[in-house]
């Protein structure tokens, strides 16, 4: 049995785990852009004020989807 297999027959929980372990592991090798708190903070700041636009996760995997594919 390979790793893949054995990663899809373990519970979610240790799949959380696997995947909290490699990106611990990983992080550190890669820096955000710059911009890319500026931006984080901005939603935050309109989140705040009520003036972001959210939906679903489900919807917006549907949205890009069919903006990509």
């Amino acid at each position: 049995m390979n790793l893949l297999q054995s990663l899809q027959e373990l519970p979610k929980t240790e799949k959380i785990k696997v995947m909290e372990f490699l990106w611990n592991d990983l992080k550190s090798d890669y820096d955000s852009p710059t911009w890319h708190e500026t931006a984080l903070k901005e939603t935050e700041i309109r989140m705040a004020l009520g003036e972001e636009k959210t939906i679903d996760w489900k919807d917006a995997k549907k949205m890009l989807r069919q903006e990509f594919e």
